[in-house]
């Protein structure tokens, strides 16, 4: 039976993308994945970039907000910002709540160069966590 795993970050932009893009490369067929925001911002260019460079195409994603998920049964809510984690709304199931606190790319300032870096860095630590996840949990 498949797991639904809910990625959940402050605007639904950067890290919960990210994280979406790689949780549906390392689940493959074993999880359904969603990811939302608190808020919708809108998918940040960058991040459909940087995670192009790495041959995974979140180019079709979209902004959601938590309030379209209310009614599916998720195994797995991971927040990936502090903010989300305060702000995580009551869930009316059994889902194992996990957190991470990565950084927000889209704060990063200098250079497109030194920007694109830092999106580059933060996707680093995602993939990594959302590959320990899918082996520990999926």
């Amino acid at each position: 039976m498949k797991k639904n795993i809910l990625v959940l970050c402050t605007g639904n932009s950067c890290r919960s993308q990210i994280a979406d893009g790689y949780l549906h490369h390392f689940a493959k067929d074993k999880a359904n994945i969603y990811s939302a925001g608190v808020e919708t911002h809108g998918v940040n260019p960058k991040a459909v970039v940087i995670m192009k460079e790495d041959g995974i195409d979140i180019s079709g994603n979209t902004s959601n907000n938590i309030d379209e998920y209310y009614n599916i049964p998720f195994d797995f809510v991971i927040t990936v910002c502090d903010n989300a984690k305060e702000r995580c709304p009551f869930f009316p199931s059994n889902a194992i709540k996990l957190h991470h606190n990565f950084p927000d790319p889209a704060k990063a300032t200098g250079s497109e160069e030194e920007i694109l870096k830092q999106f580059r860095s933060v996707r680093e630590e995602i993939k990594l966590y959302c590959k320990d996840f899918s082996n520990q949990y999926l």
